[in-house]
């Protein structure tokens, strides 16, 4: 049983001292089915079956080490977004965790830090180039300004009473505060990089910002004051938690944060007491780790885990791409390389990449997925710091994701109905962009190519974005099955040109040849002619121009997407299961519908 239970722990915590106490994470085999949330509509449904389904699998399965350590007078926080605990224990202590058959793995709380900025002083009050650029001023003109929109943020915290801050926070009424489900701190002591007590303090009922860093960031998000808009969503409101001290931070400090946003709770309450009404509609993560700061494949998984379970309840989640510039690969760092972080790179005033801004692809899971999926300002970026409430210019992929972030929250504001809707939304914002162009090749993608891993999908253009999402008649030029395709049968896609009808301005002519793309990576997988579909004539009902893509002799498994020219379909799965979920919905609509209904004529077929 001894043999059984160390090889559960992470190697690092066996060469420890006997009596050396280290922070760690014990993590259980149990994990929640939440895959049926696919096909469940709407953000607030999403967030309960999510919640609940999470919450229910860890009550269960943590009861007996939650006793174990409670007889002992040991002090631990558990987990529901990744059913887990978080300990400080010595090796005595983790053998002993080990023993449990529900532990899967003891490993170290990893260190994390957020992303490095550039700073300057600035009290310069115009509209700021980045939002200009973006042209949000163009779409809050439309009267979309992030209204019914909440955005989190996750940071070294936040003046929260700064003058562009204060209205725009969920927990200010106009006259008093009331910080229960919109702040919460998941720092109760020093970072292991820090002497000397915490300028704010520790687990705190207020929030309060001991750096400047998530200040700043928020203030691109929602900043709003009369002849002082700074940010870009200037009527949504925000919520926060602080989950670094001092710009270092911990698994365990994320991971409490993005358990509070699928279901925040009061200051002294649980994250069982947690409402799921109250997530944000998105969160920004200016932050990363290194594998100098801890981290490794053990504890990333676990991040990564945490993540997606909140990406699953319909938060979008937006990520700082990292400031490791210079050449292809440079995207190293987790919360960015992830497939469900929506990661954002940084560009100039002049729409140029920034110097700093990571590239993809990523190669530290030799996925080679392209990264960053989009780009935004984040140059000398003017907004909220803490110091006397006064402003300055920070540059990094830090003040990129904010815009982002608020783009987001104008989309949402436009149309309520996307709420929740993630993989939705994330493609109108890649779909919608200026196409930018340059830098290396990288991973055989060009610099001319869109997407590419210096720019992504290109610079975001909320006001494109937004049409798009007020567009309910929307069609897109290049069509695919929804639910996918198996692999050995056929697979077509069509191209179509509308001649005539409501969108005859969308004009389109097939490239000379059209792509079957890998929708990780956007390598070309499967290249073939396009066929006319009657010699060119207008299909009479459509209105179109009508060309087929027939890829059916490509069996490969996987994600992809249709490429021709700068035109892409949406992405869709090749495999044997891709059918699957909709039986199930099908059966359970047919189940629930004679449920409780006699087998008699003329619903049941005598003999069936």
């Amino acid at each position: 049983m001894q043999v059984y239970g160390q090889a559960k722990i992470d190697p690092k915590l066996l060469n420890i001292q006997e009596n050396e106490f280290k922070s760690v994470f014990v993590v259980l085999k149990p994990k929640a089915d939440i895959s049926a949330v696919k096909t469940i509509k709407g953000k607030e449904n999403k967030t309960k079956f999510v919640y609940n389904e999470l919450l229910e699998v860890a009550e269960k399965s943590q009861s007996s080490i939650s006793l174990f350590l409670k007889q002992n007078q040991i002090y631990y926080r558990s987990y529901y977004i990744v059913n887990a605990f978080a300990i400080k224990a010595n090796k005595a202590l983790i053998k002993k965790l080990a023993a449990f058959e529900e532990v899967e793995i003891i490993m170290e709380d990893g260190l994390f830090i957020m992303a490095d900025i550039q700073k300057e002083k600035n009290s310069d009050r115009t509209v700021t180039y980045g939002l200009q650029n973006i042209k949000a001023p163009q779409v809050w003109s439309q009267g979309f300004r992030g209204q019914n929109v909440v955005i989190g943020g996750q940071d070294t915290g936040y003046k929260w009473d700064h003058e562009q801050l204060r209205d725009r926070y969920r927990g200010w009424n106009g006259i008093t505060a009331n910080h229960h489900y919109n702040w919460h701190d998941a720092i109760d002591e020093n970072h292991p990089m820090h002497s000397g007590n915490n300028p704010c303090g520790y687990t705190l009922s207020i929030p309060c910002d001991d750096h400047n860093h998530g200040t700043h960031t928020m203030g691109t998000m929602v900043g709003n004051i009369t002849n002082d808009t700074i940010g870009v969503a200037p009527e949504a409101k925000w919520i926060g938690c602080r989950n670094m001290e001092r710009g270092y931070g911990s698994l365990s400090t994320y991971v409490e944060c993005f358990e509070w946003f699928l279901a925040p709770y009061a200051y002294g309450d649980g994250p069982e007491d947690g409402d799921p009404t109250k997530m944000p509609h998105v969160i920004n993560n200016s932050w990363g780790c290194p594998p100098v700061e801890g981290c490794n494949a053990l504890n990333i998984y676990m991040m990564e885990e945490a993540m997606m379970n909140l990406r699953n309840a319909g938060c979008v989640i937006v990520v700082s791409n990292g400031n490791s510039g210079g050449t292809c690969s440079t995207t190293f760092d987790p919360p960015a390389f992830f497939e469900g972080s929506f990661s954002v790179g940084a560009t100039n005033s002049s729409n140029g990449i920034a110097n700093f801004s990571s590239k993809g692809p990523v190669t530290f899971d030799n996925s080679n997925r392209l990264k960053p999926n989009v780009c935004a300002p984040g140059v000398a970026v003017r907004s909220s710091i803490v110091y006397n409430g006064t402003y300055a210019n920070y540059s990094g992929t830090s003040m990129a994701g904010p815009h982002v972030a608020g783009a987001v929250a104008l989309i949402i504001s436009a149309n309520p109905n996307l709420a929740g809707e993630v993989d939705q939304i994330e493609d109108i914002l890649e779909k919608t962009t200026l196409p930018l162009f340059g830098g290396s090749i990288c991973n055989g993608i060009p610099g001319t190519a869109t997407p590419n891993n210096t720019y992504g999908y290109g610079l975001i253009d909320v006001q494109k974005a937004v049409a798009r999402a007020l567009d309910s008649l929307f069609v897109p030029i290049l069509k695919v099955d929804q639910f996918g395709y198996k692999p050995t049968e056929q697979k077509i896609a069509i191209l179509s040109n509308p001649i005539t009808g409501f969108n005859q301005n969308d004009m389109f002519t097939p490239g000379t040849s059209t792509v079957l793309r890998n929708a990780i990576t956007h390598q070309i997988v499967f290249t073939a002619n396009v066929s006319q579909w009657n010699s060119g004539a207008t299909h009479t009902q459509s209105g179109d121009q009508i060309w087929y893509f027939d890829f059916s002799s490509f069996t490969t498994p996987g994600k992809y997407y249709v490429s021709s020219g700068s035109t892409h379909s949406e992405n869709f799965d090749i495999n044997d299961t891709v059918y699957h979920n909709i039986f199930k919905a099908a059966f359970k609509t047919y189940y629930y519908q004679r449920c409780g209904i006699a087998k008699n004529a003329p619903l049941h077929i005598p003999g069936l």
